[in-house]
């Protein structure tokens, strides 16, 4: 059982990235997904989450209208659209999967992945 987040990078103020969570060992479709992310010296904080049947739930109000989520069963992966993005968005961002969206806290999750790092430039 495994999850694995890709998609990271370096970008610049007001650029876009999408960020890939990929499900291996399980099947996503029963899972809600989390979006985490911990910034240097920070706690990790949640960011979004899609549940099993589509619903949205955000974290950060910060990322509202700038970030959002979506599922591809069929390639058992879920999406992290990110666009607009700024300085403080910086961070290690990683997924997590629960039978629901329970927290803003990972650590409420069943299953994590390894990070993805996004660095935002000024």
């Amino acid at each position: 059982v495994q999850l694995q987040a890709s998609g990271g990078g370096l970008v610049q103020t007001g650029g876009s990235l999408r960020l890939s969570c990929v499900a291996s060992g399980f099947t996503l479709d029963y899972y809600a997904i989390g979006w985490f992310r911990q910034a240097p010296g920070k706690e990790p904080e949640g960011v979004l989450c899609i549940s099993s049947s589509d619903g949205r739930t955000y974290y950060l109000e910060s990322v509202k209208g700038r970030f959002t989520i979506s599922r591809d069963n069929a390639k058992n992966t879920v999406y992290l659209q990110m666009n607009s993005l700024k300085p403080e968005d910086t961070a290690v961002y990683y997924c997590a999967a629960h039978e629901w969206c329970v927290s803003d806290d990972s650590y409420e999750y069943d299953f994590w992945g390894q990070g993805t790092q996004v660095t935002v430039s000024s």
